[in-house]
């Protein structure tokens, strides 16, 4: 039994332990959303920030102090006319005078936080408005691999929620909770001294009880809510995946399993939401006990201070009004302490996203990549390049090439073989975890991701489209562009004629992800806006493969006087287009295992490009889509 009550005595300890712990964590986490709000409010660059701080402040706590004076003003009127001494008329007019004295003041009391949130509106908003802008820049300048496992839903909610907490932060810190206190003190100070000191005593106590109480009953309810949040991301999560697969879904009449998914995640938040009102509810009502049982002592107690000739009847009402001033605004100290607490957590997972620190990043000493003098375009190099992604067990290993300015290099090889990773690699949108990537001689690492953007260009295979018009598309890659010039992409892409046709010609809506477009209509959209870039180094990701052979033809025809002056790179499963290129390179697992010209390649016996070739072809010289 001793052996028992040791072991309990040492759970006990460790469970204090670990409850003080994490008392620490949360009030270091509490003292760093402040510090994160405040940064915020510096950075928002509201206009006249700091007179628009301080009027603010001084009005509320103004206001504040007039409340706790407009009580002992009707006190005194209701003293005066309790009296009833010397002319009626004297009397009546005297009582008058205080009554009106009484209301002008709760008056300025009522309007003086009104004015101040009227002051510091702006800061508020400008302060919301540049942690929205701060997130949703930072989400964008994060890495690959961020955007590759977060869900769009969820990080739109994340950004929504944290800056709404913003807002709410600011306008309950300082304009409700804090100035609350200060009327706590003042309220004490004017019963104790004006009255007896066990009136302060006691409008302290009730008080004290009161947010004791709810703030150990919100902690509480805080699960609820962290349940709650989580569903609300999830069915957020759900229904934006779902709409913006909507092809997917419909292609497979999953619309019925898409719409179940979604009723299931909105039951978890309505289980979570139905708990969390169940527990308001008691709260509201443990609230209300304590506010009544209050001002029950308060009323004894000046009742019978009254009877004993210590105070007079308006001294009575004046306390039993200060106490009632108390709680009026802690009627919603428990939801403030909530929403708070819950503005805390919405902040700093908005403030998660600010933190992470992008994989692929510019150098402190960066500079710009110049481009080429020469119209040839610039050349790539990979020097014994190497890279494992972590979902997967082969990557690229030591995988070196050059390509000479001017000149055509083909990728070819089996799904899975590394050819996306290369062309990611090229564009900077991962780093090399061994070797280097070089531009004209440069390391992509040690010059600005701005400059190499502009001077690579990319066509998917999959081209992605705004919700915007074809103009607006194809001139995203050089919004400067003039009209010509994008007429002039247009027709070297093989679209103008489409285009015109439209009855909205360029200002045609595309629809979200250019869905009222057919894959080839957006594979020349995406084409149209590569060319209008003029970059140095054109990367060709499957970029016909979406065409039919009479447009294809067309395009490559185009495309070869695209490469004309630029290093080009192909990726590519049909061989036939890029037989013409200056050198192929077989991809295998990862590595380099053959390179050449086509005609070297096809000549190599046992060679993989050849048994490709063999493959893609027929006696009859027909060529097939590559397995």
């Amino acid at each position: 039994m001793r052996g028992e009550r040791s072991g309990q005595r040492r759970s006990d300890a460790a469970t204090r332990a670990q409850g003080t712990m994490g008392d620490q964590r949360s009030r270091a986490d509490g003292w760093k959303a402040l510090a994160d709000l405040a940064g915020l409010v510096r950075r928002s660059h509201a206009p006249q920030l700091s007179l628009r701080l301080s009027s603010a402040i001084g009005l509320t706590l103004g206001g504040k102090a007039l409340g706790v004076l407009a009580p002992l003003v009707l006190g005194a009127a209701v003293n005066r006319l309790a009296a009833g001494q010397g002319a009626a008329a004297a009397v009546g007019w005297g009582f008058a005078a205080f009554a009106i004295g009484w209301a002008l003041v709760r008056f300025l009391s009522s309007a003086a936080p009104q004015l101040s949130d009227v002051i510091f509106a702006p800061v508020r908003a400008a302060a919301q408005r540049t942690a929205a802008t701060e997130t949703f820049a930072h989400a964008l300048d994060l890495s690959l691999d961020f955007h590759q496992t977060k869900r769009s839903g969820t990080l739109s909610r994340t950004m929504d929620r944290g800056s709404r907490a913003v807002d709410f932060l600011l306008r309950i810190l300082a304009f409700n909770l804090i100035p609350t206190g200060v009327e706590l003190v003042l309220a004490a100070a004017v019963l104790a001294g004006r009255y007896d000191w066990r009136f302060g005593a006691v409008a302290v106590a009730v008080v004290g009880v009161y947010a004791a109480l709810t703030f150990a009953l919100s902690n509480w309810r805080l699960e609820h809510r962290r349940v709650m949040n989580a569903a609300d991301s999830e069915a957020a999560g759900v229904s934006v995946d779902a709409l913006l697969n909507y092809e997917t879904v419909k292609a497979f009449g999953a619309e019925t399993r898409a719409a179940g998914a979604y009723d299931r995640a909105l039951g978890e938040y309505q289980q979570a939401s139905l708990k969390a009102n169940g527990s308001l509810m008691l709260l509201n009502a443990i609230q209300g006990l304590i506010m009544n049982l209050g001002l029950g002592v308060m009323a004894v107690m000046a009742g019978f201070e009254a009877a004993a000739g210590r105070m007079g009847p308006g001294d009575v009402a004046a306390a039993v009004l200060i106490l009632i001033s108390l709680y009026a605004p802690l009627n919603i100290l428990g939801f403030a302490y909530r929403e708070i607490r819950q503005s805390f957590i919405d902040m700093e997972e908005m403030m998660g996203v600010l933190r992470q620190s992008p994989q692929v990043a510019d150098a402190a000493d960066a500079r710009p990549l110049d481009r080429p003098t020469n119209a040839r375009g610039a050349s790539l190099a990979f020097d014994g390049v190497g890279f494992r992604h972590d979902a997967r067990a082969n990557g690229l290993e030591d995988v070196s090439f050059f390509a000479p300015p001017g000149t055509t290099t083909a990728l070819v090889g089996p799904s899975g073989a590394g050819k996306s990773t290369v062309v990611k690699l090229a564009l900077r949108l991962l780093d090399p975890q061994a070797g280097r990537v070089l531009i004209d001689g440069r390391d992509v690492r040690e010059v600005t991701q701005a400059s190499l953007r502009s001077a690579v260009a990319l066509v998917p295979q999959d081209v992605a489209l705004f919700n915007d018009t074809i103009g607006h598309n194809i001139a995203f890659a050089r919004p400067d562009a003039s009209e010509a010039d994008i007429w002039d992409s247009a027709e070297a892409a093989e679209l103008a004629d489409f285009i015109r046709a439209l009855p909205d010609g360029m200002d045609t809506r595309v629809g979200e992800r250019g869905l009222k477009l057919s894959g080839g209509e957006r594979q020349r959209v995406g084409i149209a806006r590569a060319l209008l870039a003029d970059p140095c180094i054109l990367i060709l990701d499957e970029a016909t493969s979406a065409l039919d052979s009479r447009t294809e033809a067309a395009i490559q025809k185009t495309l070869r006087k695209a490469r004309q002056g630029r290093t080009t790179l192909v990726v590519a499963h049909r061989l036939s287009t890029v037989a013409d290129a200056d050198q192929i390179l077989v991809l295998k697992a990862g590595r380099v295992i053959e390179r050449g010209a086509h005609h070297e390649l096809v000549a190599r016996v046992g060679g993989e490009y050849a048994a490709l070739w063999r493959k893609q072809t027929r006696a009859g010289g027909e060529l097939q889509p590559a397995g």
